[in-house]
């Protein structure tokens, strides 16, 4: 895509930036320029000045004559007197409008460059807010959407749990009631470690919870800093801007991995689950010598 070029001849990137080498050369180029004005300037004023002191001197020796009157002069001689006069008169003012001009010249130049230059700071630091504004939403978005997965799945996994554990030791009692004491015991352990695979699952949920608050803070953290960062200098905002986009980017994909993690290992934790209650059922089945049918909601667990 072809970029538009500023009236300053500046290629125009990203709205209203311009590139900083194409700035740079800009700055020299006007540098040197203002430089070489101030120069002639100088030497336009030195000249100007000298012709002052070899006027005021030509005066004094003047002054010093006896008075004359242009009649005691040749016609030559007015004609030398009236020329070097006009002339004098015409070369400092020449001088003086050159050396207003070049200032003029230089002060402009040098007003348009720190237009220019305060127009992509501003542009910078707007972009590198709109950037910061937008990761901390997106981390929000991720955060609240954890939190959100997370309380349903726990949520999920407490009710079919409990209705599993309520359903095996209504059969277990039922077991137990034809059968001799020392089962009781081994029903015990399968509720033991069906409680102890909840408590475990909602440790982890609850860990899960913790990490997407902790990675909320962070990314908050963050924003806060990039703004401090932006208050504090336009020259750096640009640099500051890519740095935080970079680490918000960077936040948010480890973000994306670790939920992706949690849950596939909460499916893992599912599949586990599963299983044992198969192996309950296999066991109930072979101690009764009655096939048991399957739980309602296994096949979701």
């Amino acid at each position: 895509m072809s970029a538009s070029v500023s009236p300053d001849g500046f290629s125009v990137v990203r709205g209203r930036g311009y590139r900083p080498d194409q700035v740079e050369r800009a700055l020299a180029e006007y540098a040197r320029r203002r430089d070489d004005a101030w120069e002639r300037a100088a030497r336009l004023t030195v000249l100007a000045r000298e012709m002052e002191d070899e006027v005021a001197r030509l005066a004094q020796v003047v002054a010093q004559l006896p008075p004359q009157t242009y009649e005691q002069l040749g016609h030559r001689a007015q004609g030398l007197l009236f020329t070097a006069q006009a002339e004098a008169a015409g070369l400092r003012e020449r001088a003086e409008a050159a050396s207003v001009e070049l200032m003029d010249t230089a002060e402009g130049h040098a007003r348009a460059v720190r237009d220019s230059a305060h127009e992509h700071a501003v542009a910078v630091r707007a972009e590198a807010e709109d950037w910061g504004r937008r990761a901390l939403e997106a981390a929000e978005a991720v955060a609240e959407d954890v939190g959100a997965v997370a309380r349903r799945e726990v949520k999920e996994r407490r009710e079919e749990s409990l209705a599993a554990l309520k359903e095996m030791r209504q059969r277990t009692a039922a077991v137990l009631a034809d059968q001799e004491k020392g089962h009781a015991e081994r029903w015990e352990t399968a509720g033991r470690e069906i409680a102890e695979r909840e408590a475990a699952l909602d440790v982890r949920i609850a860990a899960m919870e913790e990490y997407a608050r902790n990675a909320l803070a962070e990314a908050q953290r963050r924003y806060a800093e990039a703004e401090e960062a932006a208050r504090h200098g336009q020259e750096d905002a640009e640099a500051q801007g890519v740095a935080l986009i970079s680490h918000a980017r960077v936040r948010e994909e480890r973000v994306a991995r670790d939920t992706e993690r949690v849950l596939r290992e909460h499916d893992e934790r599912r599949e586990e689950l599963r299983a044992h209650m198969a192996h309950v059922r296999h066991s109930l089945a072979a101690l009764t010598g009655k096939p048991v049918a399957e739980d309602l909601g296994a096949g979701e667990l």
